[in-house]
């Protein structure tokens, strides 16, 4: 994936108190559509050190946190050895690259991933074959910042305009609503965030 020599480089500094509070908000934003989910699987997608993932275990049967980050993955591992977590597991991989035809998943959830993602629509196919029948992929991300100009992330997403791409792909029932707003969260910029659910 996009930028993942960054991630290398910050992978033992990353949980920071602002990272491990945008993490609580937005797994707390996605706990609200994971619905009877006990007995189902999830993949944290792009986890980077698993603060989103690790915050939403006990709503699921199992979850993998999965990255292109070897150092992230590191992180992650050593976790669940810490904590002694039984439910969750860890694959370092490039879904960019290679597909992954094995992997199937209930839920998948992605937190402030997309933006790094150069080629956004053939991602978000590549999960759609992931999904099992009924599956839920959710996306926190920001919403289009126009303050920001960068030519390694986007700056953030329109929701309709997302929204209308996932239609395209299959996706169904598609909802998304903003639900936080804060101070230079998004390369040192004021900016808001939404939450997306849809469903295969």
């Amino acid at each position: 994936m996009a930028n993942t020599d960054k991630f290398e480089m910050i992978a033992n500094m990353y949980d920071t108190p602002e990272r491990i509070q945008i993490a609580k908000v937005s797994s707390e934003a996605i706990r609200e559509y994971v619905v009877d989910a006990k007995s189902k699987n999830a993949v944290d997608f792009g986890c980077g050190t698993g603060l989103v993932g690790m915050n939403l275990l006990n709503e699921f049967h199992s979850m993998l946190f999965l990255d292109t980050s070897p150092n992230m993955i590191h992180q992650v591992k050593q976790k669940i050895s810490d904590f002694n977590i039984r439910n969750a597991d860890t694959l370092c991989f490039d879904f960019e690259q290679e597909g992954l035809s094995d992997l199937h998943a209930d839920y998948i959830f992605m937190a402030q991933v997309l933006l790094h993602i150069p080629d956004v629509e053939f991602v978000l196919s590549k999960l759609f074959d992931v999904l099992n029948d009924g599956g839920h992929l959710l996306i926190v991300d920001f919403n289009k910042n126009e303050n920001i100009v960068s030519d390694i992330v986007h700056n953030g997403f329109h929701q309709d305009e997302l929204s209308g791409m996932m239609t395209k792909i299959g996706y169904k029932n598609i909802q998304s609503k903003t639900f936080y707003h804060g101070s230079k969260i998004f390369m040192g910029q004021d900016a808001s965030m939404f939450v997306l659910d849809a469903q295969k």
